[in-house]
């Protein structure tokens, strides 16, 4: 019964195991994007400010990367071989406003909500970390929609 129906939905709604795919390869974006940011604060002893922000935006374009050839070839299955540095500068051009996008909102969390949250007690690692989750929550959103309509559309 309910393999039918999850076979049914598929067929109706083809997006669904893309965005499966996608939402994948996001984790192990955002796994590598936790990875490079602690890697970061823990060298530095920095978790904050303008720090903060740094280590994030160098983090996830490392994540980046790693989501171009995982999201071209998996995910929206696009063996073109044409035009592949405009389909990249399209790719980055749509993880770059990604990025912004989630900068701005993990450095919002860290830096504006965080310090004005005195009933919670949390350190600023833990906080840094719970700034990128809200990051990579928004841009999330932005990225599969830039992807699938602009960047590997058919």
């Amino acid at each position: 019964m309910c393999q039918k129906l999850i076979s049914n939905l598929i067929k109706r709604y083809p997006i669904i195991p893309q965005f499966i795919k996608f939402a994948l390869i996001g984790f192990m974006n955002f796994f590598i994007d936790i990875a490079v940011l602690n890697l970061e604060m823990f060298l530095s002893g920095k978790s904050s400010g303008v720090y903060y922000t740094f280590f994030k935006a160098v983090s996830f374009l490392c994540a980046v990367i790693f989501s171009y050839f995982f999201n071209k070839y998996w995910a929206f299955q696009d063996r073109k071989k044409t035009e592949q540095a405009k389909q990249f500068s399209q790719f980055l051009f749509v993880s770059i406003i990604g990025m912004i996008i989630n900068v701005i909102t993990a450095s919002t969390i860290v830096n504006y909500i965080a310090p004005q949250i005195k009933f919670i007690t949390l350190s600023g690692k833990l906080w840094g970390n719970l700034g990128a989750v809200g990051g990579s929550a928004i841009g999330l959103i932005w990225n599969f929609i830039g992807y699938k309509f602009w960047v590997f559309k058919k």
